[in-house]
């Protein structure tokens, strides 16, 4: 048996191998390297982590199945919002716009004549009257000219006397008589004129007022024609709109006007139109429209205000907070609260007065519209009114100028 083989049916039937044969075979499975049992054995871990995260990914599908379904079956979720009623109140047409104040009466007072300045008796900020006398200057020039003046004059009205006597005793011709006459005349100008000159080294006030500025001290030397004060009428104030055309039928005069300015915060006051113009501007398109207030020593020139005419009123109209209307809607609409949902309604506007629409049609009397909360709104969604105990319109200031839409 050199080669092992096995003979079947030989004496004793014994099984014989090659011993090399052999040996290669127990180095085959006795002799396996150890690294690869170790590979063997990390399939085996890895093939089991995938089996049980497999699993695991099953179960939470199955679970967020579950949420999705309970979910659905519980419905949107409720958007919370604030509401008010629809409700009646007066309403104005008004138009608005700004203007600065302006003093009607304003005058510069001027020297009419030369000379130095005696005295100043008048300060800023002093109320005055028409004639008071402001400053005193120089006048010594002119009294003496107006007192040669009338020395002359009286010389002539002499001569005058005793030409008439004259002419009737036919002792002095008509030709002689009538130039005493002219020169009397003539000197009662001159005397005139001296006397006015001399006024002049007064200067009073033109118009009453306060004086608003001072240029002149006492000692000053006043050339003709300066100006040494300006003094503002403050008892009456204007305030001049310029108004688009389309506005010349509503805007007349006598209409009421109220007055709002940036330095008297939470003030009104209250005026009327003045006056309207009567034709309208070819290069911009308005008219102007003047507008008087009594000045009461509170406004004063210069203030910036905000005017707004009420050119129409409406007892009882129906009405929602402007607030309530939607910004981003082409036409105007409203969210109404129906059946716990908000429902998109449009609307027809009237007049728009403060914080407060008029509503012609769309919505009725005690409905709830939406004022906050609309920006996560849509048609149809379920809502959650906050406060609804007490849901009411807010309190509009009615004094608040609003331009006329």
């Amino acid at each position: 048996m050199t080669n092992g083989a096995f003979v079947p049916g030989g004496p004793g039937d014994i099984h014989t191998y090659n011993t090399r044969q052999q040996a290669f075979d127990m180095r085959v499975f006795s002799g396996f390297p150890p690294a690869a049992h170790r590979s063997a054995s990390a399939g085996l871990a890895i093939a089991l982590a995938l089996a049980a995260t497999l699993a695991v990914g099953a179960c939470k599908r199955g679970s967020e199945g579950d949420a999705q379904a309970k979910e659905a079956a519980k419905g949107p979720e409720a958007v919370p919002v604030e509401v008010a009623q629809v409700s009646r109140r007066p309403i104005a047409a008004s138009y608005s716009g700004t203007a600065p104040l302006e003093a009607r009466g304003e005058s510069q007072v001027v020297a009419k004549t030369s000379g130095v300045a005696l005295s100043v008796m008048a300060e800023e900020g002093q109320q005055v009257h028409a004639g008071q006398v402001l400053v005193r200057l120089d006048s010594a020039r002119a009294a003496l000219q107006a007192a040669q003046s009338a020395s002359q004059m009286r010389k002539l009205e002499s001569n005058y006397a005793r030409s008439r006597q004259l002419a009737e005793q036919k002792l002095i011709s008509a030709n002689d008589i009538d130039q005493i006459k002219y020169d009397l005349e003539n000197a009662r100008a001159v005397n005139r004129l001296a006397n006015l000159e001399l006024s002049y080294a007064n200067v009073t006030a033109p118009i009453s007022g306060v004086i608003a500025q001072r240029s002149i001290k006492p000692g000053n030397f006043v050339q003709i024609n300066t100006p040494i004060f300006r003094i503002v009428d403050t008892s009456r104030l204007e305030a001049t709109l310029n108004v688009p055309e389309r506005e010349l039928e509503t805007l007349k005069a006598g209409l009421p006007v109220l007055l709002q300015v940036d330095a008297l915060p939470g003030k009104t006051f209250t005026g009327s139109v003045d006056r309207v113009a009567p034709v309208v501007d070819s290069g911009s398109g308005t008219f102007r429209v003047i507008c008087a207030f009594d000045g009461g020593g509170i406004l004063q020139p210069g203030m910036f205000g905000r005017v707004r005419i009420d050119y129409d009123n409406r007892a009882n109209a129906l009405v929602v907070p402007r607030l309530a209307l939607l910004d981003d809607e082409g036409d105007p609409a409203v969210f109404a609260i129906r059946a716990g949902k908000a429902v998109r309604v449009p609307v027809k506007l009237g007049y728009l007065d403060g914080e407060w629409a008029e509503v012609r049609s769309g919505v009725a009397l005690g409905d709830q519209v939406v004022i906050a909360g609309k920006t996560a709104l849509r048609d149809g969604s379920v809502v959650q009114v906050l406060g609804a105990a007490n849901a009411k319109a807010p309190v509009a200031n009615a004094t608040s100028p609003t331009k006329k839409q």
